[in-house]
């Protein structure tokens, strides 16, 4: 968690959404360690590594979830935006993997699971920073599983399609979405039904991504390293547009 960015359109994650976080596992009869860290620091992330090291004896899974959106013609970025998008989107994976991956490596097991997009496979209207942040985190995972495979250290990567967290529930994504200003979020989610491919999708909930990366870290995928893994409800398989999205 970070303050907000002026490049991002939309708030960051908050103190009362770590709180509730850890409220959440607390609520399951688990321990919780929370902190506030930038993805842009690898000393706050040591840090972090560190106390999570000294609380709990080990890791055994890394999520580099971290990420933010924004939109511009590229001709039109600011080199702030542009800048802070890879900041945050890639090199902040990078941060993240490097802080744990000597723990991993130690103990010689462990699961790393980064967050990438749809975006990592295809181009986008108006983020060419995400997009080329994304793109370079599929060629991240893929190194990562390569350098890390003699440790038996697992990588992989989720890239999800179009999911109802606040980087797509804000005014800004809404009217991207509607195609004109002053879009709601009920025209955004019409609209969102033709960017995915299986019936009734709109806007996919947070658990949908959560899920699999849990699967990316479990006992069942022990032996799956090096993939991407879309969950984009078909939108991949589409030939770009759903024109019968029933409800």
């Amino acid at each position: 968690m970070a303050e907000d960015l002026t490049t991002v359109p939309y708030g960051l994650g908050t103190a009362d959404d770590l709180k509730a976080t850890a409220t959440a596992v607390e609520d399951q009869d688990r321990r919780v360690l929370t902190a506030k860290a930038d993805v842009r620091s690898s000393a706050q992330l040591d840090e972090v590594v560190a106390a999570a090291l000294d609380q709990f004896g080990h890791i055994d899974v890394v999520c580099a979830n971290a990420g933010i959106y924004s939109q511009a013609n590229f001709w039109e970025m600011t080199d702030e935006m542009w800048q802070d998008m890879i900041d945050v989107n890639l090199t902040g994976v990078w941060r993240t993997a490097k802080a744990v991956a000597p723990h991993l490596i130690e103990r010689r097991q462990g699961s790393i699971v980064l967050t990438s997009s749809v975006n990592g496979f295809q181009p986008g209207w108006q983020i060419a920073h995400y997009v080329a942040a994304k793109h370079g985190v599929i060629g991240l995972m893929r190194n990562f599983a390569n350098e890390l495979a003699p440790y038996g250290v697992r990588c992989n990567a989720v890239c999800p399609g179009a999911i109802d967290t606040l980087m797509l529930n804000n005014p800004h994504t809404y009217e991207r979405f509607a195609g004109k200003p002053g879009g709601t979020r009920e025209e955004a989610i019409e609209s969102v039904r033709h960017f995915h491919l299986l019936h009734g999708r709109s806007m996919l909930p947070p658990t949908a991504v959560s899920e699999a990366i849990a699967f990316l870290s479990s006992d069942a995928a022990e032996h799956v390293t090096g993939i991407a893994f879309p969950v984009d409800a078909g939108h991949l398989a589409m030939d770009g547009y759903n024109p019968s999205p029933t409800k």
